[in-house]
């Protein structure tokens, strides 16, 4: 006698563990792709109405530690905003597993909301270095002759080497890199050495047409000057690397958020304060829409 074994269906429970670690990758990158369309507007808007730490501006000096601290939280905000847009709409395509009502749905959510931001750091790490590669390419129409000079001291050494009379076509691109190289360590704990301060003067000396003493007073106001001007880009630049790292560890909580809210959204669940207004519109939809049928 021959006894006949029906199939077993595979368990749910198998199925659902192993999807709860999947990723749906199609709502992870219309996320990203949100998030990074909203930081773009937010970004462009701070810069069009100055919000910045530091400019290729000579008066970028002039900015008060208020507008850097204000910068800063701008940049904290755009990404709280930027991010939780991300992750909502993560969270707000994302399609259901079986188990819809299980505890790992938010889990779940939240994964694909970190998933989106993760992928728009990228993107936007990869674009940003694309745009400062291509713009330190050395062009024959944009780029200035003393190219290896300091950006952040070329108000300084124009200063520097500031004559009323001078030769018709001088060549000044190897003294001006030179004299670059020499005031960046003004902000050094030694300071500008004596020989290279001595060396300073007779090169401004031989290039302007000033006397000693002018020459003295000359390159001692611009060693100055460019102290101060190298003490406030470090700062500015602490500041902002400060800021970025703060916006991108607040964006991970933002979007792990906003995926939540998107998926409660999406399974009809009790949403937070901030959708309530998105819920009562949806209400006043329905209640605009006739009915498909009218009752006899």
């Amino acid at each position: 006698m021959t006894m006949e074994t029906t199939p077993i269906a595979a368990a749910p429970i198998g199925r659902a563990a192993a999807d709860r670690w999947t990723l749906q990758w199609t709502p992870v990158i219309a996320g990203a792709l949100t998030a990074g369309a909203v930081s773009s507007i937010l970004v462009s808007f701070a810069m069009t109405v100055g919000l910045g730490v530091s400019s290729t501006a000579p008066t970028w000096r002039d900015a008060s530690v208020a507008l850097w601290l204000l910068s800063g939280l701008y940049l904290v905000l755009q990404a709280l905003v930027s991010f939780g847009c991300g992750g909502y709409v993560a969270g707000r395509v994302r399609a259901p597993y079986d188990l819809a009502e299980s505890d790992e749905t938010e889990k779940r959510d939240g994964l694909h909301g970190v998933a989106s931001w993760a992928l728009a750091v990228v993107l936007g790490t990869v674009l940003a270095a694309m745009v400062a590669s291509a713009a330190s390419r050395p062009n024959p129409l944009s780029s200035p002759q003393t190219v290896n000079e300091p950006s952040v001291l070329s108000y300084e050494i124009d200063h520097l080497f500031r004559a009323t009379r001078r030769a018709p076509s001088p060549d000044l691109a190897p003294a001006r890199s030179e004299a670059g190289r020499i005031l960046l360590t003004a902000s050094s704990h030694s300071g500008v050495s004596a020989d290279d301060r001595n060396y300073l003067v007779q090169l401004v000396g031989a290039t302007t047409g000033l006397a000693g003493p002018d020459a003295d007073r000359r390159v001692d106001t611009t060693i100055a000057n460019a102290k101060s001007a190298l003490s406030r880009s470090r700062a500015s630049t602490t500041i902002l690397a400060f800021s970025v790292a703060t916006a991108l560890l607040l964006g991970v909580v933002a979007a792990w958020m906003g995926a939540e809210s998107g998926g409660r959204h999406r399974d009809g669940k009790p949403v937070t304060g901030w959708m309530l207004h998105a819920n009562r519109f949806s209400r006043r939809r329905d209640l605009w829409r006739r009915p498909a049928s009218m009752p006899e």
